[in-house]
């Protein structure tokens, strides 16, 4: 393309600091360095993990340019780099795999050294590619895609089918693989299984559509806002409970509901109570609980060991346990052949420049993916 190694100006969503508004700015996206990728965003999904730099609920370097969960087109690539070329349908990964680490080696393990969990900001070389107003913006999560451009490593990017929709597809860059793998590969949900899911956001509506997949047979969804019930049912929950109905620990309730027989619960919320909450619904002598929702960090939590001791499984889950680069490609082309219906999940979508709009959707829990067109 005829802007290969050349800097782009381009609009951004840059967020300036902790509790700062979103503000569209033009950008300067350098070219990529060897290695790197740069990438044309053309749909970005609105996830609550994109909300923690403004709480300041996840340590972040400002000003940056947040989102992590979108399709686009490689524009340009810089030297060395092999497994995506101009022209081609990709997702960026918030959650690399170099394939030469430990977790990436290893069969059971997709937590690659090279996410960036710790909020550096930089690409490997300790650099960002974006600049605004003259001054450095960092990336978010190796990925930044709300900007109409950004550069990642190689090692955060999957080659997709040319024919996925971008606008749907997007939403496997993180909500749905995240929910969705917990129930089918984390979890391995087995078929005739009961299974609770605390959360009913977008992951956990994913989490629903992986058990469902699985082939459980009692589906139980748990959420504070009884609005949800009804989409929850649909993409496959079997009954719906709010805890706030019940006098009893909830999980008394579900012992109660299902003879004593959950197999498998999820958290999905991302708070310290709700995880003891959900190990202790799981069956104490072989439940398995999985912690989905991202915990606060610098928290410590407090619980019972013999919560454990009886034989339940208490297991963590990052993007759904998949190895990014190579089972994303391999996800999209399960929704290709109609294996899952996205469509359940998108509640709204929007131009680009009103990604406020659509926070204030999150915030006001009326959307369960806003995604926005570049």
């Amino acid at each position: 393309m005829s802007t290969a190694g050349k800097a782009i100006k381009c609009k951004a969503a840059v967020l300036w600091g902790v509790k700062q508004p979103f503000s569209i700015e033009e950008v300067e996206v350098a070219p990529p360095k060897a290695g790197e990728v740069r990438i044309k965003i053309l749909a970005t999904g609105i996830c609550r993990t994109d909300d923690h730099p403004v709480s300041g609920a996840m340590t972040t370097k400002f000003p940056v340019i947040v989102g992590h969960e979108a399709a686009g087109i490689v524009e340009s690539i810089g030297e060395g780099v092999t497994t995506v070329k101009p022209g081609d349908k990709v997702i960026p990964l918030f959650l690399p795999q170099c394939g030469k680490c430990s977790s990436c080696i290893n069969p059971n393990g997709n937590l690659c050294v090279k996410a960036d969990v710790t909020g550096k900001g930089v690409l490997s070389d300790g650099t960002t590619r974006f600049t605004c107003k003259g001054k450095p913006v960092y990336h978010f999560m190796n990925t930044s895609t709300f900007s109409e451009y950004t550069v990642v490593e190689e090692s955060s990017v999957a080659k997709i089918d040319a024919a996925a929709p971008p606008e749907k597809v997007c939403l496997i860059g993180c909500g749905f693989s995240t929910g969705y793998g917990a129930a089918v590969k984390t979890a391995q949900v087995t078929p005739g299984s009961t299974c609770a899911v605390f959360g009913l956001g977008g992951v956990g509506l994913s989490v629903i559509m992986g058990c469902k997949a699985a082939g459980a047979s009692r589906i139980i969804g748990i959420d504070l806002n009884k609005d949800k019930f009804d989409k929850a049912k649909s993409v496959g929950a079997t009954e719906c409970i709010n805890p706030k109905d019940y006098t009893k620990p909830i999980n008394e309730v579900l012992s109660e509901m299902t003879n004593n027989s959950v197999g498998y619960t999820f958290e999905v919320v991302g708070r310290l109570e709700t995880m003891i909450d959900a190990l202790a619904s799981c069956h104490m002598s072989y439940g398995t609980s999985v912690v989905v929702g991202a915990p606060p960090s610098s928290k410590m939590l407090t619980y019972d060991p013999m919560l454990l001791f009886t034989g339940r499984t208490w297991k963590g889950c990052v993007f759904g346990g998949w190895k990014s680069k190579d089972d994303i490609p391999k996800l999209v082309s399960d929704f290709i052949s109609k294996k899952f219906d996205l469509d359940q999940l998108i509640t709204h979508v929007l131009p680009f420049n009103k990604v406020k709009e659509g926070f204030e959707l999150l915030y006001k829990g009326e959307s369960i993916r806003t995604v926005l067109l570049m």
